[in-house]
């Protein structure tokens, strides 16, 4: 799969049920439908925490395909204090996290110091996190 940022190939990092397809170039982060809601340990919690946010239409970011169908994705951004602008494919396959934007959102997740072993999953992907919840 390639990038849709860049149009570089991803290279595919497993945890457990999920495969996050990261881009080496850009740090950008492709999650298949669902797989958020893996990272997040809580189906409910995510959808609640994404069906929070809404629609951004006033973005100046870019708009992308999507790298599985095609389609120019939606921005969108998520509930939380701190809302995280994301990239939704419109056909649901999946979401487009730029760099940074996995960990903010995790962050933001109070489920997330229930799963302190994604934490330390994430930490070791990304040294330079944001992701720092107690994992002990």
């Amino acid at each position: 799969m390639n990038c849709p940022v860049d149009n570089d190939a991803m290279i595919a990092l497993e945890y457990e049920d999920i495969e996050l397809d990261y881009c080496m170039t850009c740090s950008g982060i492709w999650l298949d439908a669902g797989e958020l809601e893996v990272l997040f340990g809580d189906v409910d919690a995510c959808r609640a925490f994404l069906n929070q946010g809404e629609k951004a239409d006033r973005t100046t970011e870019t708009l992308r395909r999507c790298p599985r169908c095609g389609e120019k994705m939606e921005k969108w951004t998520t509930g939380g204090e701190h809302g995280v602008i994301y990239d939704h494919c419109p056909e649901g396959d999946g979401l487009w996290l730029d760099a940074g934007e996995l960990q903010a959102i995790l962050t933001q997740n109070d489920s997330v110091a229930m799963a302190p072993e994604v934490n330390r999953y994430l930490r070791g992907l990304f040294p330079e996190s944001a992701v720092e919840k107690d994992d002990s």
